[in-house]
C-alpha cells in the first residue's frame, strides 16, 4: 500500500508555525517595592484584606483591553501570572501594609490584642486603552471585625492613569491605579480608626 502525501498550503503552514512560536508574556499587579518609612505613625490596628470582587469579563488569566467605545479584545499572549482577583488583592495588601505600617492577617491566626479592620473591595470597572489611558472604578467598605456595631466607611471612586504604548506600560498604569486606590483606602482607614477611638 502506498501513502499519499498532500502538500500543506504554505500560508497555512506559516500561520501554524507563527501560532506555535508566539511567546506568552506574564504580568503582575504588584508594583516594585519602593516604600520608605511611612510619614505617619504605624496604625494601631491590623488589617484583613478580603478577596477582591472582580467583574466577570475581567476574571480571567488573559489581559482584556478596549478598542474604541465598545470593542473588547482578549489578549491570549498577554496574561496575569495568577488569577486576576488574587493579583489585585495582593497589590492592595502589600500597599496598605506599607502605607499603614501594619500587617495583613488574612488567613492567619490573630496573635495580637490589636483591633482588626476588615477591608472589602469590589472592582467595578478596569478599562484599559493601550497607548492612551487606564480607568479603575472601585467600591470599598471598612469596618472593625470585633465591633460590628461601630462606625464603618463605604466609599466609591475612580482613578485615571495615562499610559504610553506597549502592554508593559499599560500594566504599569494599572499598578499605579491600584496604588492610588490603596492610598485612598489608607486615608479612610486612619479616619475610621480615629472615629472609632473611645472618647
Amino acid at each position: 500500500m502506498s501513502l499519499i502525501f498532500r502538500p500543506v498550503p504554505i500560508a497555512l503552514a506559516l500561520a501554524l508555525t507563527a501560532c506555535a512560536s508566539t511567546p506568552v508574556h506574564y504580568h503582575t499587579m504588584l508594583p516594585p517595592m519602593t516604600h520608605e518609612a511611612a510619614a505617619q505613625p504605624p496604625a494601631a490596628f491590623l488589617i484583613d484584606v478580603l478577596p477582591v470582587g472582580i467583574p466577570a469579563q475581567l476574571d480571567q488569566s488573559q489581559l482584556v483591553v478596549r478598542q474604541g467605545q465598545s470593542d473588547m479584545v482578549v489578549l491570549d499572549s498577554e496574561r496575569w501570572v495568577s488569577p486576576f482577583g488574587d493579583e489585585v488583592r495582593g497589590a492592595l495588601s502589600s500597599e496598605l501594609s506599607a502605607l499603614l505600617s501594619t500587617q495583613d492577617v488574612a488567613g492567619l491566626p490573630i496573635q495580637s490584642d490589636k483591633p482588626v479592620m476588615k477591608v472589602k473591595v469590589q472592582i467595578r470597572r478596569l478599562d484599559a486603552w493601550p497607548g492612551k489611558q487606564v480607568q479603575l472604578v472601585a467600591d470599598w467598605e471598612l469596618s472593625f471585625t470585633n465591633d460590628p456595631g461601630s462606625a464603618r466607611v463605604v466609599h466609591t471612586d475612580r482613578f485615571d492613569e495615562a499610559t504610553a504604548d506597549g502592554y508593559v506600560k499599560m500594566v504599569s498604569a494599572c499598578q499605579r491605579a491600584a496604588v492610588d486606590l490603596a492610598g485612598r483606602i489608607a486615608l479612610d482607614a486612619r479616619e475610621l480608626a480615629r472615629l472609632s477611638r473611645p472618647h
